[in-house]
């Protein structure tokens, strides 16, 4: 489990140690405050970590191995035009990024930086004494069902902008399902994800259907977006891609869901986390946190919330704040502007 990061010179955070939960991390705050690019960092760096140490023949990490995979990790997963040095804070002069992560595994601890002139150039400061046994699984915002034919094979053939999380998603989405009696464990995360979708997820000829009972196998296209979102979550349960002492970082849940489905999501989400997957999310929906405070009482889960606000009057940083729950942030705008709307309603404005 990721314990910490620190951060240095890095997009918009100047010098943050941020502690993290082993089971629910929830980043929230306002656009263009660094929600994304801190789920982006951590994901890039035991990614990186964990697709190096699956190579074949792999002896124990290496500074030379493990400056070109995070390197081109960075690269591929942040998309910056001229090298990762765009991804060091800009001010006047030669800045340095530094990022350190600290791992309940000591072993996989690791620290990095590089400058404004790196183009993939990276330099190991701390090697990790072991590779990351299990690979993260990033969920984005958008879908990835409907692009899933034959989008790895175009993406690794030719230069696309898509971010390469999207490439690792679909991967992992295309991983072939244990057969077999499911798990207890996963039998009670997938029914109420599989009764809200009406059917199963099947992958036919590259291209993925929810059939349903009845009516048959349904193309993607033609499924609602909200429920095609679902339907991804369905195939990686079903499939064993999240485990236990694994990590699942998802990127805006509730984008295209109605509050119905957000409730879904919040109680798989809370499953997951209790047990054992380590999960960070970054929202802006207070009924998606809200719901997650609500579950967590009524069963108990270790949780981090981390907000990031615009900085004060004389910083240049994104103000992090950070609370083990949700009452303890300084600022929450998704709250802060519903309330807002209830003001100007009572006013007539």
């Amino acid at each position: 489990m990721l314990k910490s990061l620190d951060i240095k010179h890095f997009t918009v955070f100047r010098d943050e140690h941020i502690l993290l939960s082993p089971g629910l991390n929830v980043i929230v705050g306002e656009n263009s405050m660094g929600k994304s690019h801190l789920l982006k960092l951590a994901y890039s760096l035991i990614a990186a970590s964990a697709e190096q140490g699956r190579k074949p023949n792999v002896g124990d990490p290496t500074k030379a191995a493990l400056q070109r995979a995070y390197g081109e990790k960075l690269s591929g997963v942040f998309k910056p035009e001229n090298g990762i040095g765009r991804l060091v804070t800009r001010k006047q002069g030669h800045a340095r990024c530094e990022v350190s992560a600290s791992f309940s595994d000591e072993r996989l601890d690791a620290r990095i930086s590089f400058a404004t002139r790196s183009k993939s150039d990276v330099q190991v400061d701390v090697l990790p004494k072991s590779w990351e046994p299990q690979s993260p699984l990033y969920m984005p915002t958008r879908e990835l069902m409907t692009i899933y034919p034959n989008f790895v094979s175009v993406y690794e053939q030719h230069y696309l902008e898509f971010e390469e999380t999207w490439r690792d998603t679909c991967l992992l989405l295309g991983g072939l399902l244990k057969k077999g009696p499911r798990p207890a464990d996963m039998a009670q995360l997938i029914a109420p994800v599989e009764d809200a979708l009406g059917g199963t997820v099947e992958l036919d000829n590259g291209r993925f259907y929810l059939s349903m009972p009845g009516v048959g196998n349904v193309e993607m296209p033609l499924v609602a977006e909200g429920h095609r979102k679902i339907a991804m979550l369905a195939r990686l349960i079903v499939n064993g891609v999240i485990q236990k002492q694994g990590y699942l970082f998802w990127d805006e849940p509730e984008a295209n869901l109605n509050p119905r489905l957000i409730r879904l999501v919040a109680q798989v989400i809370h499953q997951l986390a209790a047990n054992g997957v380590q999960v960070f999310l970054a929202t802006h929906s207070f009924f998606l946190m809200k719901e997650l405070e609500l579950l967590s009482k009524k069963t108990p889960l270790a949780r981090r919330y981390i907000g990031l606000n615009a900085p004060a009057e004389g910083n240049d940083g994104v103000d992090v704040h950070q609370s083990e729950d949700l009452t303890g942030l300084s600022s929450i705008v998704a709250l802060d502007e519903e309330l807002a709307q209830y003001d100007r309603e009572l006013q007539g404005v």
